[in-house]
């Protein structure tokens, strides 16, 4: 989840309908940027290995060095491929936090069900060290979402952020805003995932890992400043929309599966 100009969209996700609107049965015009994106052909992400550290206390420094060493395996997994897409590649910024409400580069972190935000002005992740982070230090949820706050990343490297915080993160919220930002949220899930499926066999995971992770995205609410509910199925697509995109970003490896904005209104409800 990302930090927009105008509002703060959570970093956890939940199962709350977005009832009472007539659905199309095929995209929007959105611009090619967008839709048509040189990243779509780009193939498999950059590199098929990731260690990661040990984490067994679920401490702020054990946690660091996580995120480290993660953050290492991500920009190898996307410079190669943001570069061939003929985009210029930069890292991102990683700060980890403890409580809600520390400084960040987009204003104090939300207080409410959030676990990290993207800010695209500063091209930088803030990630919350919360409790039940703490408590299950091995979750792969610890790496997968900050997978889809590098998602956001990428999103910006290649115009596709900018598009859509113009287009979609306006004061004046209404169905349209709404299913371009669950497309945004939708394809940064992807493209974590495609991360999270690149390095699956350097892992040493059981299956059951990324299963939990795809059966647990929806579990918490947070309100936005702009009275959206965050996290929900308004900004983030129902359960069945997040297992898809989960689902095929980690079967295909690649940011070709990500291509939300040109699927049906169907596959991002």
């Amino acid at each position: 989840m990302r930090t927009p100009r105008l509002a703060l969209i959570a970093g956890a996700l939940a199962s709350v309908l977005f009832a009472g609107t007539a659905h199309a049965a095929t995209a929007p015009a959105y611009k090619p940027v967008l839709t048509k994106n040189p990243l779509y052909k780009t193939g498999k992400l950059g590199t098929q290995t990731c260690e990661e550290p040990e984490v067994t206390q679920g401490t702020v420094e054990e946690a660091e060095d996580y995120f480290t060493a993660v953050m290492v395996c991500l920009d190898k997994a996307w410079r190669p491929v943001v570069k061939k897409a003929g985009y210029s590649f930069s890292t991102p910024k990683l700060d980890v936090i403890t409580k809600p409400g520390e400084k960040t580069p987009c204003g104090p972190f939300p207080d409410g069900n959030v676990q990290a935000i993207y800010c695209s002005t500063s091209k930088s992740i803030s990630f919350l060290l919360s409790p039940q982070i703490i408590e299950e230090p091995t979750d792969l949820a610890l790496m997968h979402v900050l997978a889809h706050e590098y998602g956001h990343h990428v999103q910006q490297l290649t115009g596709i952020l900018k598009e859509t915080d113009k287009r979609f993160y306006v004061k004046r919220q209404t169905k349209d805003t709404m299913e371009g930002i669950r497309r945004s949220e939708l394809q940064a899930q992807c493209m974590g995932a495609a991360f999270v499926g690149r390095v699956w066999d350097s892992l040493g995971r059981p299956d059951s890992d990324w299963n939990i992770l795809v059966k647990g995205t929806h579990n918490a609410i947070a309100l936005d400043t702009l009275g959206v509910r965050s996290g929900s199925d308004e900004s983030h697509g129902s359960d069945a929309a997040n297992t898809r995109w989960l689902q095929q970003g980690f079967k295909a490896q690649s940011a070709s599966a990500c291509n939300t904005w040109a699927a049906s209104d169907a596959k991002v409800r």
